[in-house]
């Protein structure tokens, strides 16, 4: 298959194009928050469903629209590129606190328009107050949430879930013609509530085929007034493309990627969330690219030029989010997550042609989106693993790599049919899921383990503020045997799931009240079917997922506290409790042997790895007992996005020597940076024994090498080797950094002269001068290795 990738060239357009698209400066928008809050006064009657569509309807046909004439994939949700739209209906709160800081905040900047600033506050703000999404949460349920923010961050308060993946195939095959017809036909015969969920899919289908004609008839103005003869041919086509796709299904190959475009682009749209993701593109989109290539209609150029004008698309939505969030998602972690290769439903090898076409414009463009990821499994060819190492040689953090042998048997463990199981995809960041039926709320809360140690270990206080936080149980004076600390730490774990699971309930309940989506439920199955919202369970599965953070830090510090204090008693429990109050000032002989002393996570201890594996197995047995709003299972999940920098604000000194403040381990299952001294084996060994159903909603190992370890050929089949340990060893995920050190603190320095620079944070890529301080400095310490 591999044969097909020689002689490929960088398409010039795309250049032309990701030079326009990375010169524009990003700006914030009030456009569609104009039409929405416009839509909710003239229709205030109205249900909230149909509220939903007819602003989603009105959005698509008058929102301002652009294109640039060398683009074979147009369409965005707005006319400039990289814009943080306001969006009303999740919330106005936060951004009237910081509309003005937007330019000058740490992390995630957007400029602002004056003007812009006064028609919100006079127009749209008003409105929304006490309407919002985050308006309704805060009423409902604001102070219980706050009380126990420094343990637990329960997500999506101000915002839609997404974190889905649509049945692109569906839209695919119907196309928003046919959809529209098959809610028509629903709604001739049904009766009750579900007529309005019909009616309003049948709006946004409206809506989105004159979007289409839109884009068709603005070509077809600009075309009067270019003069290259090529590029006025292509236009015609694209022009073409969008006028075919507002009447029936697509048909060819660049039909076909324009129309997955479309449905994402709209999805934006209509909720305005992160990490919609298209799955597995090379599985659904093969047909078309066979057949066109089989006729003479493109060859493998003509498709790889389609393929990165699609990826330049997913580099121009980006995410605004408040700026106590964007400490956590930073540096844009939109989650356009594309999967490549793994098995086919009835379990055999998937890989194909496209598969490599897609890792080929990875190679050529080098940007962060889409999340281009590498499924493994026992068979998967040679090939395809040594382009992929390849791929990542480049530096861009992509593709990273999800192993079967262990995601597989996670999600059947959930109640996931094998089929659905064999054919799962990614969302966002490392979420794993099932493509076209599944509401997985992957990202429902992060949950810190370590703060409810600090807890136990000082009388429910917080070690920073001093302030009660949790029960009185004691402290590590108090405790007379390392089991009696654990009983306590259990029962802190267990009052604190008790709080997050009726915050979630809360949040699940709000967003089914406020943004129920007619589009996306209408391409996720069973929603169609039953006449049901996906929002209020419509979907086939139902799950939510809670993050644990962080198990490394855990480990360490458990480990030194049973080794130095209860076995060896070498550290008296009352020094411990001294020098953590103290955030070790006057204690640096303690400090040193808890660093030094004690066993680390990540270096193939047995006892150490096997402590932290207990207690992530403890927080998912608990969190197995309940069940979210929807009726759906909570699982667990090992992730950070960029978490562990505030995570670890929130958190005082630790007993694994870490300072008040600063950051927790990176990644998810990785171990805390510098302390993995074994080398890279030796931190898969660790790994491994962390069970894969205690990361069925995504684990997450973050690795970085030096660039010249795959500059041979004997390097790149270490390294394949290398990857089918990872497989043999059935860990979930694993990611790598190819950086020097060096490039990262000149990148720093200079930040003009490495605008392009992209880095793997945690789940995601992002360009590296864009992302704050202490992100940047965390990414730069961590473990560099030269050798397997």
């Amino acid at each position: 298959m591999n044969r097909m990738l020689t002689g490929l060239k960088k398409p010039e357009r795309v250049e032309t194009l990701k030079k326009k698209m990375l010169d524009e400066k990003r700006y914030v928008s009030i456009e569609q928050a104009r039409i929405i809050t416009d839509t909710y006064k003239r229709h205030s009657e109205r249900s909230a469903i149909v509220k939903r569509a007819l602003s989603l309807k009105n959005a698509l046909l008058h929102l301002s629209i652009d294109t640039h004439n060398e683009e074979l994939i147009v369409g965005n949700r707005s006319r400039g590129v990289r814009q943080g739209i306001i969006f009303p209906e999740s919330g106005t709160s936060w951004i009237d606190r910081e509309f003005e800081s937007l330019p000058t905040r740490p992390q995630d900047k957007f400029q602002v328009r004056q003007e812009d600033i006064e028609v919100f506050r006079q127009d749209i703000r008003p409105y929304w107050k006490s309407r919002s999404l985050e308006d309704v949460i805060r009423e409902r349920y604001g102070g219980e949430i706050d009380e126990i923010a420094l343990v637990v961050k329960i997500n999506q308060k101000d915002h839609a879930q997404g974190h889905i993946c649509p049945n692109t195939e569906k839209w695919l095959k119907l196309g928003p013609e046919g959809i529209k017809q098959e809610a028509s036909a629903r709604l001739a015969v049904c009766e009750g509530e579900s007529r309005e969920f019909y009616e309003s899919v049948i709006l946004v289908m409206e809506g989105a085929q004159e979007f289409m004609l839109r884009y068709h008839r603005l070509i077809l103005e600009k075309l009067e007034s270019e003069s290259d003869p090529a590029i006025r041919q292509d236009m015609r086509v694209t022009a073409d493309n969008c006028r075919n796709l507002s009447r029936r299904p697509a048909e060819s190959f660049h039909e076909a990627v324009q129309s997955l475009w479309f449905l994402f682009a709209i999805l934006h749209l209509e909720s305005n969330a992160s990490s919609f993701s298209p799955g597995r593109m090379d599985q659904y989109l093969y047909p078309y690219f066979k057949k066109d290539l089989d006729n003479g209609t493109i060859d493998e150029q003509r498709a790889l030029e389609i393929i990165e004008c699609l990826w330049l698309k997913f580099n121009q939505i980006v995410y605004l989010r408040n700026s106590h969030s964007a400490k956590f998602f930073a540096g844009f972690p939109i989650g356009f997550n594309i999967a490549v290769g793994g098995q086919t439903p009835d379990g055999k090898d998937a890989t194909n042609e496209l598969s490599f076409l897609l890792l080929k414009a990875q190679e050529h463009l080098l940007l962060p989106q889409p999340n281009l990821s590498v499924r493994l499994h026992k068979n998967t060819p040679e090939e395809l693993l040594k382009e992929s190492i390849r791929v990542v040689s480049l530096g861009s953090g992509m593709p990273q790599f999800f192993n079967d042998e262990s995601v597989i048997p996670a999600m059947t463990r959930l109640g996931i049919s094998q089929e659905d199981a064999n054919n799962y995809a990614i969302v966002g960041c490392v979420e794993l899921t099932t493509p076209g039926n599944n509401l997985g709320w992957s990202d429902a809360a992060m949950f810190n383990l370590n703060k409810v140690l600090e807890l136990t270990l000082n009388n429910g206080r917080c070690l920073i503020t001093g302030k009660a936080l949790a029960p009185d149980l004691g402290n590590i004076e108090t405790y007379e045997s390392f089991e009696q600390l654990e009983a306590a730490f259990a029962k802190q774990i267990h009052y604190f799931i008790d709080k997050m699971i009726a915050a979630c309930e809360v949040v699940e309940k709000a967003h089914i009240d406020i943004l129920p989506s007619p589009f996306l439920s209408s391409v996720i199955d069973n929603c169609v079917e039953l006449g049901k919202d996906v929002t209020a369970a419509g979907a086939k599965y139902n799950f939510s997922g809670i993050q644990m953070i962080q198990i490394a830090n855990l480990a360490d510090s458990l480990a030194a506290i049973k080794k130095l204090v209860f076995d060896e008693k070498r550290i008296s429990s009352g020094e411990l409790l001294e020098a953590l109050r103290a955030n070790f000032e006057g204690h640096e002989v303690t400090r040193a042997m808890l660093l030094n002393r004690a066993p680390k996570y990540g270096n193939d201890i047995v006892w150490v790895d096997e402590l932290g594996a207990k207690w992530a197995r403890t927080f998912n047995k608990c969190l197995s007992q309940y069940r979210n709003y929807r009726g759906g299972l909570y699982h667990t999940g090992m992730y950070t996005v960029s978490a562990h920098i505030p995570m670890g604000e929130n958190v005082g000194a630790s007993p694994d020597g870490r300072y008040s403040r600063e950051p927790l381990a990176d990644g998810g299952m990785s171990p805390v940076y510098g302390r993995d001294m074994n080398g890279p084996t030796a931190v898969l060994n660790s790994v491994s024994r962390l069970d894969n159903h205690l990361t069925s909603n995504g684990g997450l190992l973050n690795m970085k090498f030096l660039p010249e370890f795959f500059k041979t050929e004997s390097g790149i089949n270490k390294f394949s080797q290398f990857m089918r340990t990872f497989v043999d060893l059935e860990i979930p995920h694993i990611q790598f950094n190819v950086l020097k050190k060096e490039d990262l603190i000149a990148a720093k320095e200079s930040p003009e002269d490495y605008r392009g620079l992209t880095v793997r944070v945690a789940g995601y890529t992002a360009y590296f001068t864009e992302l704050a301080d202490e992100l940047q400095n965390e990414i730069i310490a961590r473990t560099s290795y030269g050798e397997i």
